[in-house]
């Protein structure tokens, strides 16, 4: 079995080629700037997503990952 000598090398594998199989999709937690209001999102949604408070969109679908507005920060959600 081999050894895994670089991780990054790793990473840019597909999910089933990998030596541990694990996903790529992860939650998000996106905070929109206007109204500084934080919304947990999936990072593969499939329909828009809209602030609670004021109603503008965040995140749009593509055929793959979702977009980010410009201007909203995000950060991934800690698996536990």
């Amino acid at each position: 079995m081999p050894v895994i000598e670089d991780d990054s090398a790793e990473k840019r594998k597909l999910k089933l080629k990998r030596l541990l199989q694990s996903p790529t999709s992860f939650y998000m937690d996106v905070k929109h700037p206007g109204c500084f209001n934080i919304v947990t999102v999936f990072s593969h949604t499939q329909a828009v997503v809209l602030c609670d408070k004021c109603n503008v969109v965040i995140c749009q679908p593509t055929g793959g990952k979702t977009r980010i507005t410009e201007g909203c920060s995000f950060r991934k959600k800690q698996v536990e």
